[in-house]
């Protein structure tokens, strides 16, 4: 019988206070995409740090087409054919496409100078086999979120790999995007190699992957075969526990007079008369395909990006909002898509970031801060929201990203903000704390809030929202109650553009 590509075999790693991973088996065959999966914290990135060379396990062992491994670092793991994309980019923002390519592999001229013609026409030979549509010479800074995500992948393929691991490499990608990714796959796997590819998007599943593997609690679960498994098999496994289905919220026609009113929002760069209302109590979904202005609704509003016409009300009173710190005085609260560097200080402890918004209030006449009352408000929250952490004490960075979403909630839960902004608020987090989410949502809505939600997902807007507004260039193209809306209509409408607009109320 033919060794597998890759063997992981009675695997384990430890962290002070955590035991990451314990015993954990893996199998990748020739030629395959296996899906790896698990809630936050279950132990996948910490495996894929392992065969990275970024960490050392405790015990255990690799082996590629049967001969044992000892991975002492990333380069030799490079070198030995295991190639990672990992879902926080390894970029240098100042230096070129090429130039990031093919780091420390450089063409020199007299062994002294950067060829950077050799280094670019290396880089087109590259994107023309791998028909990608990047330019060398471009800086990466001045390239989309999307585009980045690109050249990590031509990276990685720019060397010989065998084992191309993939971290949710379709987080920033819209539909057309994840299709190239896709196509790009399927002609880097041959007989000699193979791809392990996590992602928490279980619809992507049966498009890419052969089989499943399962971690849970830093322990293997098991594998399943992709086309002989329901989703909702593999949902059981990684959080052992029933998830419950896909009911929308019920009908609810909002009343009285809105908490949040925008009338012809515009901006220099996009946004066109952008229209609406949200009611205390109500969830606002907001829908659209990449760059069709949600986020930008959002900054807007909230005084992140300048506006050039629009009135914005709160509570009937016209105000004027410059930055985010006057929005939140006035109780709106934006939860930014780029948690890690928007919406927390990974480097501080959980009970500081939960004050980080209200910390006058925190403060004494003479500018002393209270800890005990820090700590108090940080146990409160921690307990209502059910944030996993050993004490308040733990340092954001020490937590899963589900819980990290958490903390930024119930940063704007202890300022008492009214109007709740969030923007793409489950990205990247696992099934689980997705439900814990999404329930923490609608209960905020029950207790009078009045939310706006931002989601590239579809089956999630239609989840939450009690009114869907789509987006569409710039322009607001329709407002559908939740009863009549499908995902076949929101795409029809997100994909039109309306030279008059509409006004949600």
């Amino acid at each position: 019988m033919t060794a597998a590509l890759l063997e992981v075999e009675g695997v384990s790693k430890g962290f002070p206070g955590v035991q990451a991973l314990a015993d954990v088996q893996l199998e990748l065959r020739h030629g395959e995409v296996l899906a790896l999966v698990g809630e936050n914290g279950a132990g996948k990135s910490t495996l894929m740090k392992l065969l990275a060379g970024i960490h050392t396990p405790d015990a255990g062992t690799f082996r590629l087409n049967g001969r044992e491994l000892s991975i002492e670092g990333p380069r030799q793991a490079q070198e030995l054919g295991i190639s990672i994309i990992h879902q926080e980019f390894n970029l240098m923002p100042d230096l070129t496409v090429a130039q990031n390519i093919f780091i420390g592999r450089e063409h020199r001229q007299a062994g002294l100078f950067l060829d950077d013609r050799a280094l670019n026409r290396r880089a087109q030979e590259l994107f023309d086999r791998l028909g990608l549509a990047l330019d060398p010479a471009e800086r990466v800074e001045q390239l989309t979120v999307a585009r980045q995500q690109m050249v990590e992948i031509a990276k990685a393929l720019s060397f010989d790999a065998k084992v191309l691991i993939m971290d949710e490499p379709t987080a920033a990608l819209n539909d057309a995007e994840v299709d190239v990714l896709f196509e790009l796959i399927e002609r880097f796997r041959t007989a000699d190699t193979g791809v392990i590819y996590i992602s928490h998007r279980m619809e992507e599943l049966s498009r890419i992957s052969d089989r499943i593997s399962v971690l849970r609690d830093g322990r293997y679960v098991g594998t399943r075969v992709t086309a002989e498994t329901a989703p909702s098999e593999i949902i059981s496994l990684m959080v052992g526990r029933e998830i419950s289905g896909e009911q929308r919220p019920a009908p609810r026609t909002p009343e009285g007079e809105p908490v949040l009113s925008v009338r012809g929002l515009s901006t220099r760069q996009l946004l066109r008369e952008v229209s609406f209302d949200v009611h205390a109590g109500e969830i606002l979904g907001f829908a659209g395909l990449m760059g069709a202005g949600r986020t930008e609704v959002a900054r807007a509003i909230v005084g992140a990006d300048r506006r050039e016409s629009g009135e914005i009300r709160v509570r009937g009173r016209v105000v004027s909002i410059s930055s985010p710190a006057e929005a939140a005085g006035l109780g709106i609260g934006y939860l930014s898509e780029d948690r890690k560097q928007l919406g927390v200080l990974l480097e501080r402890s959980v009970r500081e970031n939960l004050v980080l918004s209200s910390l006058r209030e925190y403060t004494s006449g003479l500018g002393f801060v209270r800890d005990g009352r820090i700590e108090a408000t940080g146990r409160e929250y921690v307990e209502k929201l059910r944030i996993k952490t050993p004490s308040t004490a733990q340092l954001v960075q020490n937590l899963s990203g589900g819980n990290q979403q958490k903390v930024v909630i119930a940063k704007w839960l202890v300022k008492d903000c009214d109007v709740l902004i969030f923007d793409e608020p489950t990205r990247g987090i696992d099934v689980g704390a997705k439900e814990e989410i999404y329930g923490l949502l609608r209960r905020l809505a029950d207790e009078g809030k009045a939310i706006i939600m931002i989601s590239s997902e579809l089956p999630e807007v239609l989840r939450l929202s009690d009114r869907i507004a789509v987006m569409a260039e710039g322009r607001l193209t329709a407002v559908l109650d939740n009863a009549e809306a499908t995902q076949e209509n929101l795409m029809d409408y997100a994909t039109r553009f309306s030279s008059e607009g509409t006004i949600a109320r």
